[in-house]
């Protein structure tokens, strides 16, 4: 049995209320965790709270020491970090390990962007007097994640919250709560005080979440999930008008120009789609290829899915895991069979597998008709479709028909052609020549529903700071 982690301490739920925490290659229940009630949710906001002002006292140095303490904690537990992810989330040992270290390395940035958060100081314009600026920590703040990367997104919320001075409530999704659970004991271990941090595993989300973010202490609300359910916390964030940061879903279109390396746009391609299994946000979702080269790509692109090892994601040399849970793999196998009844061709895969658990094979599909779901819904899966372009203009006007805007990609050999292509792309990042765009030393967040500010870089640490003008003389 997992409890919650509330001003320092591991605590049952207040109800005595807990669930099952599931494998997904096997369906064999993994461990209990207690299952946060309202009162657990405004017990961890009085620990963040009596917490806030102390922390913000404390000194930037020592904030950015205690980060890079967790950051060689985590790096320390790296492979059973590793392995509690591929348990409960399903993805392959490779992605998890790659996961885990993309995790610790916001600790260690953000253990240096600590002492970094500089004010402004300058005349006004009439030279009646200075323009002082500081910036102070936000407050006690609300961090919600998803399942598909249970540390990464945990420790790009946490590590500048700390930074800033901020204290917080972390609600993992019900998925994946081992992994955040972990990271609160690497938090401790590294100095973190008590309730500082707190960490609130619960089905009961949205009652939980909602109670949080009508109590009058909390000012910061930062979530990433799917856009539908972003739209309902900005609406509960109203009320109160809590600072929100949202980091939303995508449609990630991936252009390939005929003068671009196959070789090359094959492999981004691989890291764009087949990373967690195609269960990321930034995963490429359709891919345009110039009508001259689009057949050999897509020849090239489902030999290599093909050639990919499925299975339980914690065993030696398999390539892609299950899926989450039941209704992801429902939800992909419909948007496929729905692209088949409209005239799409599965080179690679297409259906799921005969086996236990919630798997879906590696799939390419041509022939994709401009009317199918899964060039307008975010797959969320293991499945490429492939649509041919004509031009320029034609690939631009088809990547950005779209209510998402978080990421794209671009291959050609024209470096002209690719960053004037990048320009026209409504997207808050693009991946050129590239399948991988995520730092913690860059600005990651998109536009349109894709999102509402940036994590990463030095612009999240500012997420989590108010910028305050005081009017002096002298």
């Amino acid at each position: 049995m997992r409890e919650l982690f509330i001003g320092g301490r591991s605590v049952p739920a207040s109800d005595g209320g807990r669930f099952d925490v599931v494998d997904p290659a096997t369906g064999e229940v993994l461990a209990e965790v207690a299952d946060a009630t309202v009162a657990d949710a405004i017990a961890a906001v009085d620990a963040a709270a009596a917490a806030a002002a102390g922390w913000a006292e404390t000194p930037p140095r020592e904030r950015g020491e205690i980060l890079r303490r967790a950051y060689e904690l985590m790096t320390g537990r790296a492979e059973d970090l590793a392995r509690l992810i591929s348990a409960e989330n399903g993805k392959a040992l490779p992605d998890a390990r790659g996961e885990v270290a993309y995790a610790a390395e916001f600790f260690r940035w953000y253990g240096e962007e600590a002492v970094r958060v500089f004010g402004a100081l300058g005349a006004a314009p009439s030279g009646t007097n200075r323009i002082l600026v500081q910036h102070q920590p936000v407050g006690v703040c609300v961090l919600v994640t998803p399942w598909n990367f249970p540390a990464a997104m945990a420790t790009r919320k946490i590590g500048p919250a700390l930074a800033a001075g901020c204290t917080s409530v972390l609600k993992p999704a019900s998925d994946t709560p081992l992994t955040a659970l972990a990271l609160a004991e690497i938090l401790a271990d590294a100095g973190v005080p008590a309730g500082v941090v707190n960490v609130l595993p619960a089905r009961r989300s949205g009652d939980v979440v909602s109670a949080m973010l009508h109590d009058s202490r909390v000012r910061k609300l930062s979530f990433t999930g799917s856009t539908e359910v972003g739209r309902i916390l900005l609406r509960e964030a109203a009320d109160r008008v809590v600072n929100v940061s949202m980091e939303l879903g995508g449609n990630a279109p991936f252009l390939v120009f005929a003068d671009a390396d196959l070789d090359a746009a094959v492999d981004g391609a691989m890291i764009a789609k087949m990373r967690n299994a195609g269960e990321a946000c930034t995963a490429a979702n359709r891919f345009y290829v110039e009508a001259p080269v689009a057949e050999q790509f897509a020849r090239r692109l489902a030999a290599r899915m093909a050639g990919l090892r499925l299975g339980p994601g914690v065993d030696a040399g398999v390539d892609v895991g299950p899926l989450v849970n039941r209704d992801a793999v429902e939800k992909v196998d419909n948007l496929v069979r729905d692209a088949v009844s409209r005239g799409a061709k599965a080179l690679s895969g297409g259906c799921r597998p005969e086996r236990v658990g919630w798997f879906y094979e590696p799939t390419v599909l041509v022939d994709v008709p401009p009317d199918a779901e899964l060039l307008r819904e975010e797959i969320f899966g293991p499945v490429a479709p492939v649509v041919s372009f004509g031009t320029e203009q034609e690939a631009i006007e088809a990547a950005n028909d779209t209510e998402y805007g978080l990421v794209a990609y671009v291959f050609t050999g024209d470096l002209a052609r690719g960053l004037r292509v990048s320009e026209r792309l409504e997207a808050g990042m693009v991946g050129l020549n590239r399948g991988l765009v995520s730092d913690p030393a860059a600005p990651f967040g998109g536009i349109k529903q894709s999102g509402i500010g940036r994590e990463g870089g030095h612009e999240g640490v500012l997420d989590y700071l108010e910028a305050k003008y005081i009017a002096t003389a002298w």
